[in-house]
């Protein structure tokens, strides 16, 4: 079950505990599936550090579909009340932003 924060507010209680509330910052995310489960490695690219995976969630495919679903309501909610959120260009392995 794949819940908006104000559903989680409404009547489930769930834990949260001090190093999970903490949260990881992650750059990029590696997605793998099997005919069973989907696996998401939360990975940080950090310059002149080898990428190494942070967190590692495993969700059946329909958590995976509900989770997919429920990103792009928030990502639509946010732009709509944030604006665009641009991708970058990447030419020659560099990055850059259009404004």
């Amino acid at each position: 079950m794949i819940m908006s924060e104000n559903q989680q507010n409404e009547g489930l209680n769930i834990e949260l505990n001090e190093l999970v509330a903490q949260g990881v910052y992650a750059t990029g995310a590696i997605i793998n599936h099997s005919p069973s489960e989907f696996v998401v490695d939360f990975v940080q690219f950090l310059p002149g550090a080898r990428p190494s995976v942070k967190s590692r969630i495993i969700l059946s495919p329909l958590q995976a579909k509900q989770l997919s679903q429920s990103l792009a309501e928030n990502v639509t909610n946010f732009e709509k009340s944030f604006g665009e959120i641009k991708e970058p260009q990447v030419n020659n392995g560099t990055a850059t932003y259009e404004a």
